[in-house]
């Protein structure tokens, strides 16, 4: 009898195609690219681009977005910090299926504790999780507030916000890290470039 977290009597079946099989027919090695940042510091705006350049390169890959998987397999989830815990775990579990799978996984969440997104890397060989840091400052993302919620958090409408009266852990040990340069943000194809790069660099790009 096999006993994983509630359920019992459940065994693990075995394909006879498995990964290998999967990555020499796209060509490709299947990974998770994360990104993690506050609210407004361009993690959509650069998995969007990372994708399309990928696509552009006859590369496979799929975005986990935040927000959109709110609206299905997250919907049941708020914001407190067990419910951020658990919505990081099941979009880990969900990124981590797509890369045994033999694609190039963009998870792009503002996931902001550091226990969470190690959790995520857990999971993987550590190789195939890429942490991308969207290292902008505050007060750039609050003036942007392209959704309005930096507003909202300020005026008290919304609690809990990350970056205003919730706390955003940067990585320790990220492989890329994307900020300003003499207060310029770069532009979505060079950020899409730095990441496409290193997984060019890496060989994910290639079987």
């Amino acid at each position: 009898m096999a006993t994983v977290g509630n359920s019992t009597n459940i065994f693990w079946q075995e394909s006879p195609i498995g990964r290998l099989e999967r990555q020499k027919l796209l060509n490709q090695k299947g990974c998770v690219v994360w990104i993690t940042g506050l609210s407004g510091s361009g993690k959509s705006t650069l998995a969007f681009s990372v994708n399309k350049e990928l696509y552009s390169r006859g590369k496979l890959s799929y975005i986990l977005d935040g927000d959109n998987l709110r609206h299905g397999l997250n919907k049941n989830l708020g914001f407190s910090a067990e419910d951020r815990t658990e919505n990081i775990r099941r979009v880990g579990e969900v990124a981590k299926l797509f890369a045994d799978a033999g694609l190039i996984c963009i998870a792009s969440l503002i996931s902001p504790y550091r226990k969470d997104r190690d959790a995520c890397r857990a999971m993987l060989p550590d190789s195939n999780f890429i942490e991308v840091f969207m290292n902008m400052p505050l007060e750039l993302c609050e003036a942007r507030d392209p959704k309005g919620l930096y507003k909202l958090a300020r005026a008290g409408k919304i609690k809990g916000f990350t970056g205003i009266d919730d706390p955003y852990e940067p990585p320790l040990n990220c492989e890329i890290e994307i900020k300003q340069k003499d207060g310029v943000c770069p532009t979505p194809n060079a950020m899409a470039g730095q990441v496409v790069s290193y997984l060019e660099e890496e060989g994910y790009l290639h079987f």
